[in-house]
């Protein structure tokens, strides 16, 4: 797949991707310009006391602790007493969160108030150090007390007894008496045996105060006010979310592409018909090319572009003459009136005899675009009542045209009968091309006349037609034993979408100054007979004027 087959989908939905961009930015924009500043206030405690240790012991319990002691922070017990102290009735929204391979433990509040974050960050670690088994309140405060005392007691005898144990060993080196220094040994083994008790005594005394407690919570960093707004900055929001809306614009666009099953590319028309593109007729948009563009604006692009048409069906035709060729379409709407009206006056121009016939029976459109009359036509002469030389009629010294007549309640039947291939083949005497516009392939006039033509023309809008559709109609095609010359792509956008690479619009085509026109005019009809004088000819009509070929264009 090119490169641009990727780019085509965002070039055809440049505007929903600039739509969704604009409504996201806009809006987020608007959203955050009401929103109020947003403020956080951090307190930091610490557990245990192992920071100030240089041996610390029991680092490997400590994330469970902290995790416990963060399950309890969020509990209803501290949340309200945090509100009872502070007389809210309502907390902002916090988080208490251990760090990572450290004894700390963070509180997090974030409020639109500053004041109101710093105060409940304080009092919520304050509320925690209370619930924690280590707390000193209350009554235990008088027994930590009594503890203290006594570990102040302990650590004296110990500090007396080692001083008493170093002056031993210190004169058991003077002693020379056996007696002495047995007597000594047996002294300073005493001392030892008391010193190693008071010790294990002041370890087990200290492990009920909060300076051994392994669980204890200290504040180590108080909340302060918040002076900075949290909320991230204005332009960045508002670029994230037109980011957003463009990406998801983009996925859309991707996504309808991919949903589209309609034949959108001379690529597509050869991979599912295979079936060769014989012309690119533009997008008909101003009023002056809403008629016959070849013959009103013999110099616009999609002048040439009828003639680029006429080219390819002239090579076509080389090796068996199309005579009679059927223009329809698989549905309504793509244009086969249009192209097979401005393909009837391209070829006349090339000095060619052509009949235009309005086949459709059910819609015929053929006589308001041209603009004449339609109380005779084609179903007159299935009813018997006239002939060729009574409904066809010359339009602007350009073509002969049969207009449709008044609609007939078994259209299939007339256009599938004996008489429809007699009046072909008349009018296949005298011309050099007839020309068929015929309904959409969704009824069966369609088939019907493509068995009797010489060739088919296959009218598809690009990016319109259903692929399912077109390749339907290619059967029915195949069924009645038709022969399809080509597809002509109708309507094809000028600028943008996946047919900008259709670049057929050439600045040269597009000069189009009166005086040029009306000399391209006298050139392309120099070389033709008149209207009447034409089909005079070309009918060998011996009837009076009155009752002979009548211009009601």
């Amino acid at each position: 797949m090119e490169f641009k087959q990727y780019i085509n989908p965002l070039r055809k939905w440049w505007w929903l991707l600039l739509l969704a961009t604009m409504i996201a930015a806009v809006a987020s924009y608007l959203v955050v310009r009401e929103q109020p500043p947003v403020f956080q206030s951090r307190t930091t405690l610490l557990m245990g006391q192992s920071i100030n240790d240089p041996n610390p012991e029991g680092f490997y319990i400590m994330p469970q602790l902290l995790q416990t002691y963060a399950d309890i922070a969020n509990r209803e017990p501290v949340q309200h007493a945090t509100m009872d102290a502070l007389g809210l009735t309502w907390l902002p929204e916090y988080q208490v969160k251990p760090m990572a391979n450290t004894p700390l433990m963070e509180i997090v509040v974030t409020d639109t108030s500053p004041e109101r974050a710093m105060v409940v960050a304080n009092e919520l670690a304050y509320q925690l150090i209370l619930a924690s088994p280590a707390s000193t309140e209350q009554e235990e405060q008088e027994r930590q007390a009594f503890i203290s005392q006594q570990l102040t007691s302990l650590q004296a005898q110990i500090e007396a007894t080692t001083t008493e144990l170093e002056d031993k060993q210190n004169q058991l080196g003077e002693l020379f008496s056996a007696r002495q220094i047995a007597e000594a040994q047996n002294e300073i083994a005493a001392l030892e045996g008391k010193l190693n008790t008071l010790q294990n005594n002041y370890a087990a005394m200290l492990t009920n105060t909060t300076e051994g407690a392994i669980n204890s919570l200290s504040i180590i960093e108080p909340a302060i006010l918040p002076t900075k707004d949290i909320n991230p900055s204005l332009s960045i929001v508002v670029a994230a979310a037109g980011a957003i809306g463009f990406v998801l614009a983009m996925a859309a666009a991707y996504l309808l592409e991919y949903l589209d099953n309609s034949l959108k590319t001379p690529e597509d028309i050869s991979k599912v018909l295979n079936l060769p593109v014989i012309g690119y007729i533009g997008d008909i948009q101003s009023a002056e090319e809403r008629g016959l563009v070849v013959v009103d604006s013999p110099r616009a692009p999609i002048a040439e572009a009828f003639r680029s048409l006429r080219t390819n069906l002239e090579f076509a035709g080389v090796d068996k003459p199309l005579k009679t060729i059927l223009v329809t379409s698989p549905g309504p709407g793509e244009g086969k009136t249009t192209v097979s009206t401005n393909l009837a006056a391209v070829i006349s121009q090339g000095n060619k005899r052509v009949a235009l016939i309005d086949a459709d029976l059910r819609r015929p459109s053929i006589h308001k675009r041209l603009g004449i009359s339609n109380r005779r036509g084609l179903s007159d002469i299935f009813r018997g009542q006239l002939d060729i030389r009574d409904v066809i009629r010359p339009w602007r010294n350009s073509f002969a045209v049969i207009t449709s007549g008044s609609l007939p309640p078994n259209p299939a039947e007339l256009l599938g009968s004996a008489k429809m291939s007699e009046l072909l083949a008349e009018l296949e005497n005298f011309t050099d091309m007839v020309i068929l516009d015929s309904p959409p392939f969704l009824v069966t006039d369609a088939p019907v006349l493509a068995a009797k033509a010489d060739g088919v023309i296959l009218v598809i809008r690009p990016g319109r037609t259903p692929a399912e559709a077109a390749k339907a109609m290619l059967e029915q095609l195949d069924r009645v034993g038709a022969r399809v010359v080509g597809v002509v792509l109708n309507r094809v956008p000028r600028s943008g979408s996946y047919y900008y690479s259709y670049k057929y619009y050439s600045p040269y085509y597009g000069h189009n100054e009166s005086s040029e026109t009306a000399q391209g005019q006298a050139e392309d009809f120099s070389a033709t007979e008149s209207s009447a004088s034409r089909l005079s000819s070309l009918f060998g009509r011996s009837k009076p004027a009155s009752v002979g070929v009548v211009d009601e264009s």
